[in-house]
């Protein structure tokens, strides 16, 4: 059993940064891919990007590849998302979630554990 707790969201100006973090419970963090998602009232969760278990592997949306990085510190137990020049069509829900696939799973219904969300807002 995985809990997540995101943090970080707000508003920011068009080609502002924001960074997201995801702390998570439990002292099997290391063993989970993490993934990273959004989503906007109407629209599907969409995939923002994923890192494995180790941190090695990485994958990114190609509408935010460039401009969001990924991180873990399997440490501390918590998942960075990094977001830099965001845009106005980057303001979502931003979710984290927790996956026991090898690698960097990019199907939602391969993440058994998700966060509360939250909210980033980018005004143009």
């Amino acid at each position: 059993q995985v809990q997540l707790v995101e943090s970080g969201g707000g508003l920011v100006q068009a080609g502002g940064s924001l960074r997201l973090s995801c702390a998570a419970s439990g002292r099997t963090f290391s063993s989970y891919a993490m993934g990273w998602f959004r989503q906007t009232p109407g629209k599907e969760r969409e995939l923002v990007s994923t890192i494995s278990r180790s941190g090695g592997r990485t994958y990114y949306a190609d509408s935010v590849k460039g401009r969001f990085t990924i991180s873990r510190d399997n440490a501390k137990n918590t998942v960075y998302l990094q977001m830099n020049s965001l845009k106005p069509e980057d303001t979502a829900v931003y979710y984290c979630a927790a996956s026991i696939v090898v690698g960097s799973p990019q199907r939602p219904n391969e993440y058994a554990y998700w966060g509360q969300g939250t909210q980033v807002t980018v005004s143009s």
